[in-house]
């Protein structure tokens, strides 16, 4: 495996985890107060799996979930 690094400042790589980031900071993590790092656990995975794949809708896929995306490219398969 090799690494995939830019020149310094090149934020383009980091472009897709960095926007993954900010949209579950702002929707989720800012308003919330763990406890425990075993409740912070359980709430990141619940985001991730049933909210932003399946429920929230992402403009840049036409404003369908992810796992409608996915389902529609491998019907076009």
């Amino acid at each position: 495996m090799t690494a995939s690094m830019r020149r310094k400042g090149n934020c383009l790589d980091n472009a897709v985890v960095e926007r993954f980031f900010r949209s579950w900071k702002s929707e989720q993590i800012n308003y919330r107060r763990y406890l425990s790092r075993h409740q912070a656990v359980t709430d990141i995975i619940d985001y991730i799996e049933p909210f932003y794949s399946q429920v929230r809708r992402h403009a840049h896929l036409g404003n369908i979930s992810l796992d409608q995306y996915e389902a529609k490219t491998l019907k076009a398969v």
